[in-house]
């Protein structure tokens, strides 16, 4: 290991055997945090060729269990998103993808800081099961054609030590790191196709398009490498995606826009992404697949298919069809504009921080979750406000969290007398071919 560790720090291309040992020795407890760590901030650093990250990828893929979808029929196509506010798209596209035949099984995560996770989202519907075992997940996909739930077994063990491991050790901002630990999980849950969704913005990881292009780029090269039809789609995430931010209050707009009546900017990213899993899946061209997505929305069938997943999962679908009987936050707090103007800027990590703040997410893993809290935007970048005029709703369990909370959301938004340059909702599309620049 201190050979490698050498190698690396020079500026050395590490071998695949190279590779394999160190993350071996590592999950099985015989290379010692410290110098994993070295080699971490090493690759930091120095960076990875393409080949190295492929790698990578792959050894940290086959350190656990892998999961195998040969008893589905048909093309199952994954998607992943790199994380953001108010972004609850996989609860949107995979239904929609679903019902047009096209067999989605997705393992999601949990939300910690800022952004929010989708198996939190679902857990705020009565009854709702996200530890499902192994077999009873793939007899769902088979007979409904989707399912999500919580990452289970000793999936890509490797990710989870390095991530604790770079999370204590500035080593996170690494793009062959971030793309490793998003690919390995990826391929190892299965699937034939991946769609990756990568989020550019203040919102997101990513702060600039150019740096989110250069980590699709890599993870698509990954995907293709791996034997997996892999696209990404960056998008944006300067403001929260759609106007709900918060568990329950995220599900009630998933529902809404599978009814056709969400907000704009989410129907519209959802159906882009939608299309572009069935391009995956060999269903079509680019437009015709647009149709076919805006299409499932209109007549029903998306809707009833999330109904569907929900009920053989356990939840109450009569939360569903009248989102009056989830639970309701016991505080309610509007906030308003200081001024008239243009609402500038939403600084969607800042919106973040104050829904979590509001109880709907975690500082810490063990924190609990508050699946009423969370805020309803009004008011987004680039329109009209009036002074006193409500540009948000905060809802928590306390007055004092909604004070704590509205401090921070009011230093996440800007207001001007010029309304702000519109900007693209999707800023690229990258395959294996190259990539269309949208920006």
């Amino acid at each position: 290991m201190y050979d490698i560790i050498e190698k690396k720090k020079r500026g050395g291309e590490l071998s695949p055997g190279e590779i394999r040992y160190f993350i071996g020795g590592y999950v099985a407890g015989e290379i010692p945090d410290y110098q994993v760590s070295a080699l971490l901030m090493a690759i930091c650093f120095r960076g990875m060729t393409e080949r190295e990250t492929a790698d990578l990828t792959l050894a940290m893929a086959d350190s656990g269990e892998r999961v195998d979808l040969s008893s589905v029929p048909g093309v199952k196509v994954d998607k992943h998103s790199t994380g953001g506010v108010g972004d609850k798209t996989t609860l949107v596209v995979s239904p929609i993808v679903a019902s047009l035949g096209v067999r989605v099984a997705k393992m999601s995560g949990r939300g910690l800081g800022h952004t929010g996770g989708t198996i939190d989202k679902m857990m705020s519907i009565p009854g709702m099961q996200t530890a499902i075992d192994r077999e009873r997940f793939l007899e769902i996909v088979r007979k409904v054609g989707v399912s999500v739930i919580g990452q289970s077994g000793n999936l890509v063990p490797a990710d989870k030590k390095l991530y604790a491991l770079r999370d204590v050790t500035a080593t996170v901002d690494s793009v062959p790191l971030i793309a490793s630990s998003i690919m390995s999980k990826k391929i190892a849950a299965g699937s034939d196709c991946i769609l990756l969704d990568v989020k550019t913005g203040s919102g997101a990881f990513m702060k600039t398009p150019d740096d989110a292009l250069r980590l699709a780029q890599t993870m698509v090269s990954i995907g293709e490498k791996a034997g997996r039809r892999t696209l990404a789609l960056i998008t944006d995430m300067d403001q929260p995606l759609g106007r709900a931010v918060g568990n329950a209050l995220e599900i009630q707009e998933v529902c809404r826009t599978l009814q056709g009546r969400g907000p704009q900017d989410l129907t519209q990213l959802c159906v882009e992404l939608a299309a572009n899993m069935l391009v995956l899946a060999g269903r079509g061209a680019l437009e015709e697949c647009r149709g076919m997505a805006r299409g499932s929305i209109a007549d029903g069938s998306a809707f009833r298919k999330l109904k569907e997943m929900v009920a053989a999962q356990g939840g109450d679908t009569s939360v569903l069809d009248s989102p009056g009987r989830f639970k309701k936050a016991g505080m309610e707090r509007a906030v308003t504009a200081p001024r008239s103007g243009y609402l500038y800027s939403m600084d969607a990590e800042q919106c973040g921080i104050a829904s979590m703040e509001l109880g709907a997410g975690r500082k810490k893993k063990e924190d609990s979750i508050d699946s009423s809290a969370g805020i309803v935007l009004q008011k987004k970048a680039g329109d009209p406000v009036r002074e006193g005029e409500r540009i948000a709703t905060l809802y928590s369990s306390s007055e004092k969290l909604c004070e704590n909370a509205e401090r921070i959301f009011v230093s996440a938004v800007t207001i001007r007398g010029e309304q702000p340059a519109r900007r693209p909702l999707v800023f690229a599309r990258v395959t294996k071919d190259g990539v269309q620049r949208f920006f």
